[in-house]
């Protein structure tokens, strides 16, 4: 399930979300790390439902909080977006 344009933390997430969500069919090939990852263009279908498994697994995993609505809408836009966030709050728990 490796994307060659993903980094270490960006694939540990993708990993993580087709586990939780239970994404059975192959990662769409032109997925990248700016796909978006929830609603109707998203190449793995996830829908809002699956955006509440994902907060979870970012606090569980990587200590950090997702608190206000608007936060986690930007948050949850692709891999590349949660990579960044959790890098840049992880330290400040």
């Amino acid at each position: 399930m490796a994307l060659t344009c993903l980094n270490e933390l960006e694939q540990q997430l993708l990993d993580s979300i087709v586990e939780i969500c239970e994404f059975t069919e192959p990662i769409p090939d032109h997925m990248t790390s700016d796909s978006p990852l929830i609603g109707p263009d998203s190449p793995l279908g996830l829908d809002s439902l699956d955006a509440i498994e994902i907060l979870t697994m970012i606090q569980l995993d990587y200590d950090v909080r997702i608190t206000s609505r608007e936060t986690s809408i930007e948050v949850l836009n692709s891999l590349n977006s949660i990579a960044d966030y959790i890098q840049t709050h992880r330290d400040k728990a």
